[in-house]
């Protein structure tokens, strides 16, 4: 069978290698002559774990072939299958024009080029409610029949998209149209075959699940920041508090972790966008309002500390940022704390040395300045600085040699500080390593202090899940 994927972003370019894989002949279209130039090259835009081995090996196979040829992919394809982007635009609603463009550009080739073979047309795009209602109007100018339009939502997680595609929670249809529903099942039979993921309904409910899940997601993130600055006041443990409320079986643990916002693509853009749906419908999202509002104040949470203990004016203070990334194995920068964090911090007069394993090249196109240092390493970068502030938690920062650490940072800094936004250590072991230590939703903990919660076994505890904090 053959498919199309329009759109060679994250979505699209993750979603055709993985069809690809499966012996699917796979055409991926993109308008950007550059970007296809570059991947027929081997070369891949976009840092995702396992994605590179997963294309040259399609591409080797002769299932997985990229261009600039709509037309020609349209005309030989049973499935399309629209990723452009739907970036936020005004008043947080989806800038859509690149979806209208795609389903014209569709229109217009089957009217010129008429075939009685059924095809769908299937949205992986985050896309608003009725997006499909629009697009059965736009071909049915053209006086189309014999195409269906569905929505087919992608829940994949930037670090893990792969294994979310390949080995999926879920898989949406959304479809009245059955021969719709049937190609689209068959289509993805290859990829639940051990169990059964597919779930079948109408396509407005589909187009709302997307959001509905981002929004749930960015809420219980929301939630637990807010019980962390509480912790903060009542000199209570979130650590502890996390495996109270997380041992439930009925909350679970997962996006129960602190941090300094979230941020990334999908939920920032999604929040957004249901509020305003909201708005539009007159049905007011008021606890998402709520999550926005909060989780752009959370993005400035750690500098705000920084800020309070060293003082408003961080001048001749130098400081080690470890991470640039929104979150680990993504060189994804969109919506990052680490965008306001520093932005603060260098309008306080402060001196930056940074270090992303994959993020430094898109976080330098955003947001360059005199003031930052982009570095080779995580102990390069605390070269002579005052203090280290934790933004991403990538592995290798997990279980830092403190000991090194110290020894490189400022010989004028008495004691060394790390400000860590994701909880990632023990606050006693880093007492112990010599430095004093503030987190989140924790107390502080300081050499010259003595802990008055010695008694609590939570300081052991050093978090080591990835994939359950990857979109805070």
């Amino acid at each position: 069978m053959r498919i199309t994927v329009v759109g060679t972003g994250y979505v699209g370019l993750v979603a055709g290698a993985c069809f690809a894989d499966k012996g699917y002949d796979v055409t991926c279209i993109d308008i950007d002559e550059r970007k296809i130039a570059a991947l027929n090259c081997g070369k891949i835009p976009i840092y995702e774990p396992g994605l590179k081995d997963i294309v040259e090996r399609a591409v080797k196979r002769q299932h997985l072939s990229f261009s600039t040829d709509l037309k020609s992919a349209i005309i030989a394809s049973k499935a399309i299958f629209i990723c452009v982007g739907t970036p936020e635009g005004l008043e947080g609603k989806p800038d859509m024009r690149a979806v209208w463009a795609v389903a014209n550009s569709i229109g217009k080739i089957l009217k010129e080029n008429p075939n009685s073979d059924y095809k769908v047309i299937a949205t992986k795009s985050t896309v608003p409610v009725k997006t499909g209602d629009e697009i059965e109007k736009i071909l049915a100018s053209y006086n189309l029949s014999n195409i269906g339009v569905a929505s087919n939502p992608e829940f994949l997680k930037e670090g893990d998209a792969i294994n979310d595609f390949v080995k999926p929670d879920r898989i949406i249809i959304g479809a009245s149209d059955v021969r719709a529903r049937q190609l689209l099942t068959e289509i993805y039979t290859p990829f639940t075959r051990r169990s059964e993921r597919m779930i079948l309904m109408d396509r407005r409910s589909a187009e709302l699940t997307k959001y509905a899940a981002n929004s749930m997601l960015a809420l219980r993130i929301t939630f637990m920041n807010q019980i962390a600055s509480l912790c903060e006041s009542l000199e209570a443990d979130v650590t502890a508090v996390r495996h109270g409320i997380g041992s439930d079986l009925r909350i679970g643990s997962s996006f129960l972790y602190p941090g300094p916002g979230y941020g990334g693509s999908c939920f920032p853009k999604d929040v957004k966008a249901l509020i305003q749906l909201g708005q539009e419908y007159g049905i007011p999202q008021t606890i998402m309002e709520d999550v926005d509002s909060y989780n752009q104040k959370q993005k400035h949470l750690l500098s705000n500390k920084v800020k309070k203990h060293y003082g408003n004016d961080l001048t001749n203070i130098s400081i080690a940022v470890w991470g640039l990334a929104f979150k680990p194995e993504t060189d994804d920068i969109r919506e990052t704390p680490a965008l306001f964090i520093i932005q603060d911090l260098l309008d306080a007069h402060a001196t930056i040395k940074a270090y992303d394993p994959e993020a430094i090249e898109t976080f330098r196109a955003s947001l360059d300045h005199p003031h930052i240092t982009f570095c080779s390493s995580m102990y390069d970068a605390v070269k002579a600085t005052d203090c280290i502030v934790v933004v991403t938690d990538w592995n290798e920062f997990k279980m830092p040699d403190f000991e090194k650490a110290k020894t490189l940072m400022s010989i004028k800094t008495k004691t060394p500080i790390i400000f860590d936004g994701r909880n990632l250590y023990s606050p006693q072991k880093v007492k112990e390593a010599g430095f004093n230590y503030f987190s989140i939703g924790r107390k502080p903990l300081l050499i010259d202090q003595t802990d008055s919660n010695s008694d609590s076994n939570s300081d052991s505890i050093i978090s080591t899940t990835t994939t359950t904090t990857s979109t805070n």
